[in-house]
Parts: structure tokens; C-alpha cells; sequence
């Protein structure tokens, strides 16, 4: 009975794989930190495969409601971490401060990296909404299923992600 719980598992989890791991690399900015919460994600779909409910759209929105989990949870522990700042980048935060950027001008060839970096200090919560709603195109009532939150909660939270985007990139715009 067990391999065949083991086959199933493979079966649903292992073609999602690519989405999954997009999704946490979208959220943890770092490659190998992404892998690890994937490895964590699938590690905790597979312990809890038994009472899993197969539903008409599939088992990735379980998936990513473990994955968002998961995330935030470890979130919720480095914030909870003391920290510790390196001495070098004091001082390359200082050099900054005299850059071209930091006296209003606009670098076209940054503009993408401008918009990661709004993206990447949004915060989780919302950070996540605006990813899988804009990259992974879930409709609103995916999404709420996937976070495990009230639609109104989703659309609040998507509403608020773009308005601190937009307010983020404004200066880009002028």
C-alpha cells in the first residue's frame, strides 16, 4: 500500500516540480534558498500525501499553499534571528549614496533591476499575491485557495502590492 501511495505522489508531484520552484525562486530572490524550500515543500507534500483530496485542478495549489507556508514561516524565523552587518557593506552603502542613481537620474539599463528590487521589498504577504497573480496568471479565487485566505484578503493584498510598486517606481516614470 505504501509504494503505491509513494507512486501516486510521484505521479501528481514530480510534473509540478518546475512551477513549484519557480514560484520559490520568485519568492526567496536566491537560487539555492529556493531549492531548499522546494526540498522542504515536497518533503512536507509527501508526509501529509495520505490526507490529501485530489480536486479537479490538480495537486499544485496544495503545492504552493505548503510552498507559501513554508516561506513565510521561515521568514517569520530570520526576522525572529538576531542579524549581524558586515562592515563592507556599510561602507559600499556609503559609496552608493554619491552614485548617479541617488541624485534622481534614471539609468535605463537598471530599470529592470529597479523593478525586481520593489518587487523583492514588498512585503512577504504581498510579494507572494503579486507573484502568482502576474507571473503565475492564478485568478483571484486560486490564489485565495492557495494562501489559504478570504478572496477579499487577495484582492486587498494584490491592490496594496501595486500601489507600494507603483509608489516604489514612481521616480522611474517622471
Amino acid at each position: 500500500m505504501r509504494q503505491s501511495s509513494n507512486n501516486a505522489f510521484e505521479a501528481l508531484a514530480l510534473p509540478e516540480l518546475g512551477a513549484v520552484f519557480r514560484v520559490a525562486r520568485r519568492l526567496t530572490r536566491n537560487e539555492a534558498e529556493a531549492e531548499d524550500l522546494v526540498q522542504e515543500t515536497y518533503l512536507k507534500a509527501h508526509k501529509a500525501f495520505a490526507s490529501f483530496q485530489l480536486q479537479e485542478f490538480g495537486i499544485r495549489p496544495w503545492l504552493l499553499r505548503i510552498l507559501n507556508n513554508s516561506f513565510l514561516n521561515r521568514v517569520a524565523r530570520e526576522r525572529r534571528a538576531p542579524r549581524s552587518t558586515d562592515h563592507e557593506f556599510l561602507e559600499s552603502l556609503e559609496s552608493a549614496e554619491g552614485s548617479p542613481a541617488s541624485a534622481g537620474g534614471l539609468d535605463f539599463d537598471l530599470l529592470d533591476d529597479e523593478v525586481k528590487a520593489a518587487i523583492e521589498n514588498l512585503q512577504p504577504e504581498f510579494r507572494c499575491v503579486l507573484l502568482l497573480w502576474a507571473t503565475m496568471e492564478y485568478s483571484y479565487q486560486e490564489i485565495a485557495d492557495i494562501i489559504e485566505v478570504p478572496i477579499g484578503t487577495v484582492m486587498s493584498r494584490l491592490h496594496r502590492a501595486k500601489r507600494l510598486m507603483a509608489e516604489t517606481l514612481r521616480v522611474y516614470g517622471q
